[in-house]
Parts: C-alpha cells; structure tokens; sequence
C-alpha cells in the first residue's frame, strides 16, 4: 500500500501562514497608536477641511498683524513645514534648533492692521514629539500671562527630539493656524 504524503505537506502550509497571520496581528496591536493633532483637529477633519484652513490663514493675516516668537525667534502664522519630512527639515529648514532643552519662553502679539491695536487672542497650542504623545504639552489661554494684549508662556521641554508646535489662534470669528516643525537641543 503506497502512502500520499501531500496532504501533510498542505497542512504544513497552511499552519505556518495561519501562524504568520496571527504573529502579524499581535505584533500590530502592540505597537503605539498615535494621533496626529495637527491643528488642533482630528488629522481625517485636516484632511477634508485643508483648503479651508489656508482660506481662514489668508482671512486672518489680511486683518491682523501676528508675531509669534518661540525663544525670541520670530514667526508669522506659517504653515509651510507641514509639506516638509523631518529628514529635510533636519538638513534644509530655517526652523531648526529653535527649542531648548528647559525652559523656553513664547511670545504671541497680534495687532489690527487699520487700527494699530492689540487683539485679545484665543490660544490653543500643542507641542508634542513627532515620535510619541507622552511629552504633550497643551496650551491655552490660562496657561499664558495677557499684558496688554501681549501673551507671554513658558514651556519646559526634557530632552533632545524633534517636536511639533501646532495650534490656533481666533480673534473675532477669524482663525489662524500655525505648524511648525523643529527639534529641542
């Protein structure tokens, strides 16, 4: 009596690429999720609404004069790391070394274009590594000192990485946003 041992053989088969299925699983639901907040919004909200948020910068910086200094390094309500990869950033970007590790204080100033006159300004800023959201820092409003209309905060940042500052800032019903990307050292 001759034995077929082919059907052993497809078993086999079948066990291993099971086996790889479940390992592929269980090594997916270990890893970290991390949400992109950029925005401030859900990045699906970033998605569909981008075209709208380049509008509502546009709106906001016809109207208002807005400084945002970072360790007395000045910004405008830029947006332009967002199409940038961090490896390029590290090589090509004017926004490199700008955090510290420690403390580092922010500035934000707005100013009416026809009137001259500061803005009271609704803050929301995150700062967040690119790689996890364990060193989260939310800012808002009460976390910075309103002096005649200039916002003054500081933030402490642990330790050398690359990070993200991203937020929005309304004055009126207008809404600017900012992203940057940098790295503390």
């Amino acid at each position: 009596m001759k034995r077929n041992y082919w059907p052993l053989f497809f078993i086999g088969i079948f066990s291993f690429v099971f086996s790889m299925i479940i390992w592929t699983v269980k090594s997916a639901m270990s890893v970290p999720v991390i949400e992109d907040r950029s925005f401030m919004q859900k990045y699906q909200d970033v998605d569909e609404n981008y075209n709208n948020i380049m509008e509502s910068n546009a709106i906001f910086q016809s109207k208002y004069n807005f400084e945002f200094y970072i360790n007395e390094v000045k910004f405008g309500l830029t947006t332009d790391d967002i199409k940038l990869s961090q490896r390029v950033l590290e090589k090509y970007s004017q926004h490199r070394n700008i955090l510290k590790v420690g403390q580092n204080s922010l500035k934000i100033v707005a100013t009416d274009k026809q009137t001259n006159e500061r803005k009271d300004i609704k803050i929301e800023i995150i700062v967040s590594k690119t790689i996890s959201a364990d060193s989260d820092t939310v800012l808002t409003n009460e976390k910075f000192t309103n002096t005649d209309g200039i916002f003054t905060s500081n933030i402490e940042i642990k330790d050398e990485n690359n990070w993200l500052i991203t937020g929005s800032f309304k004055i009126d019903e207008n809404v600017g946003y900012i992203y940057i990307k940098t790295n503390a050292i």
